[in-house]
């Protein structure tokens, strides 16, 4: 009876939240990245791929608990007049631990690479491909090993905070999908990630991010991968127009020198590689948005050929820099629910983001094949509308026969195509909060040191 079971849960899921996605994750795709990592299982309820589907449900779901996602399965047992497995979640959540991290970033990466493939080199800025990158937080459960891993903020009490993970994400600004991913303690620098993800980096890449990175360390680890970079200038750096090579008002090349000490976050080893000199060139730029004050900033970039790369075009890179970035990691942490993981070892906190990255990835994709036809690039579409879009059509979906299914698909499709996002060019709000907190103190020491007061 258990292999029937399995089989009957298998086929659920590949025909509801997995059809959509039958080309960019196909089961034999997914058997052998598990066969590569040496993951053998017996014939049990929960299988890989019914874990990881499953998974993926609770990310998709507006309810993403444990008792959820498996009462679903016992749903499907009940209509299917199958033994009905425990409405417990010990199970599950134990076929979730066997599944090893590795796994998770073998696809998605093959997500992301299938979706770029599908973009022409007409989509792209300038025909290449550009990586927008910035780091953020991740908070957890506030348990002793999560803490040992990933400790509390230095300023927080102890027993007061919550573990805290950094995690640098690099998208494509095209497509908006997660290309690379680097996590790590909050104390690490996200220079030190940077650099790291560097090394992943294609010759004829460009890559775009905020005035942290704008230093000769970043610039020159970008080239030495045949790469270019984009970044607003440093706040410490001074920039003088009349000196270098001038093309233009605002724009000139200039030779930018070797630091004479080594920074903190490179070793000697690494800061003796470094290049002498480095070839820069100095922008200035004034973005006007209608009913914003014009953003007037430099920028340094290695892109030095004015006729290429004109100031206007390096203008628009930087603009799509805001949407790639801080809008796609807002995207991940508040419309997808990542900011604060609910799990109580540092394993699972990394792979439930690596679900979240999969997700996310896999919504993107659902988002250019459904603008790929239309007016509107897939980048106007509504991520959070799409996400609810696909969980009304999962349903729908299951109970198509074989042949109706690829006019379902085109349906979700049809239905996706419409969710646009408004054009608000006027559109400012304050960043101030209207809905006062109740009036409790914050925590300043433990919970249980907390209660045991209460008793005493």
């Amino acid at each position: 009876m258990m292999p029937n079971r399995a089989a009957v849960l298998k086929e659920q899921y590949q025909n509801s939240i997995g059809l959509p996605f039958s080309d960019v994750l196909p089961e034999a795709e997914i058997q052998a990245v598990l066969e590569a990592q040496g993951v053998t299982y017996r014939q049990v309820l929960y299988t890989p791929i019914v874990v990881l589907w499953s998974w993926l449900s609770q990310v998709l779901d507006s309810d993403s608990s444990l008792s959820h996602a498996v009462k679903r399965v016992t749903t499907w047992m009940r209509v299917a007049g199958l033994s009905v497995p425990s409405a417990d979640t010990g199970a599950y959540s134990k076929a979730r631990k066997r599944w090893p991290e590795s796994i998770f970033p073998p696809l998605v990466k093959r997500v992301a690479t299938a979706l770029q493939a599908q973009v022409s080199p007409a989509q792209r800025w300038c025909g290449r491909v550009v990586r927008a990158f910035d780091a953020t937080t991740i908070l957890m459960s506030d348990t002793e090993v999560n803490q040992r891993a990933y400790p509390q903020h230095s300023n927080q009490k102890s027993g007061c905070g919550f573990p805290l993970l950094k995690l640098q994400v690099w998208f494509c600004v095209t497509t908006g999908a997660v290309l690379e991913v680097a996590m790590a303690p909050f104390r690490v620098s996200e220079w030190r990630l940077a650099r790291h993800l560097y090394q992943t980096l294609c010759p004829e890449d460009v890559v775009v991010a905020d005035s942290a990175y704008g230093t000769y360390v970043d610039l020159a680890g970008v080239t030495a991968m045949g790469a270019d970079a984009v970044f607003r200038k440093h706040h410490q750096r001074r920039c003088d127009f009349r000196r270098g090579k001038k093309l233009g008002i605002g724009d000139h090349i200039v030779r930018w020198q070797r630091p004479k000490k080594c920074p903190h976050a490179l070793s000697p080893e690494e800061f003796e590689a470094l290049p002498e000199a480095l070839e820069v060139r100095e922008v200035y730029l004034s973005i006007q948005v209608p009913g914003f004050r014009p953003s007037n900033f430099v920028v340094v970039t290695t892109l030095i050929d004015p006729k290429r790369y004109p100031r206007a075009k390096l203008a628009q890179l930087y603009q799509l820099r805001w949407q790639a970035a801080e809008v796609n990691l807002r995207h991940l942490k508040t419309t997808l629910a990542m900011e604060m993981i609910a799990a109580k070892t540092p394993t699972m906190v990394t792979k439930s983001i690596w679900v979240h990255l999969l997700a996310y990835n896999l919504l993107r994709t659902l988002m250019w094949e459904a603008g790929a036809d239309a007016e509107v690039g897939a980048l106007r579409l509504s991520l959070q509308g799409t996400r609810q879009q696909f969980n009304h059509f999962r349903p729908e979906l299951l109970h198509l026969s074989p042949s109706a299914r690829p006019q379902g698909y085109q349906a979700l499709l049809n239905a996706v195509r419409e969710l646009i996002i408004p054009f608000r060019p006027h559109r400012s709000e304050p960043r101030v909060v209207k809905r006062r907190p109740k009036p409790f103190p914050r925590m300043q020491e433990p919970r249980s040191v907390a209660k045991a007061k209460l008793v005493a």
